[in-house]
């Protein structure tokens, strides 16, 4: 099975196992889904049954190409934009659990004990 080369007929657009571990991750998980013959749920819609097929590759592609402009900026720049990211996430986080207390003290104080 590992040793005809093949992929099932997927090329996974020429790239190599040894490109990164996720790429091995992936042919690893079609393989397990082919010997299952894994099928969707069938209280899904027919769009989530054809796109769950490729959801993993769309992810993988997706976190491939952050990685990959990640790598190629300055580590400077790469550590800043993280940060932003995680500070935001943060700083919103917060502000909604700020929001949800004040709602819950406003529930709270309508009831009568």
């Amino acid at each position: 099975m590992a040793a005809s080369g093949g992929t099932s007929g997927r090329d996974h657009w020429g790239r190599l196992v040894d490109e990164n571990m996720i790429v091995l991750r992936l042919r690893i998980r079609e393989m397990k889904i082919s010997e299952t013959n894994y099928e969707p749920p069938l209280n899904w819609m027919e769009w989530e049954k054809q796109y769950s097929l490729r959801y993993n590759e769309d992810i993988s592609e997706a976190l491939g190409l952050l990685q990959n402009y990640l790598m190629n900026t300055r580590p400077g720049l790469a550590f800043g934009m993280v940060a932003v990211v995680f500070l935001s996430v943060l700083l919103s986080s917060g502000v909604a659990l700020i929001h949800a207390i004040e709602i819950a003290k406003r529930i709270l104080s309508i009831w009568p004990v």
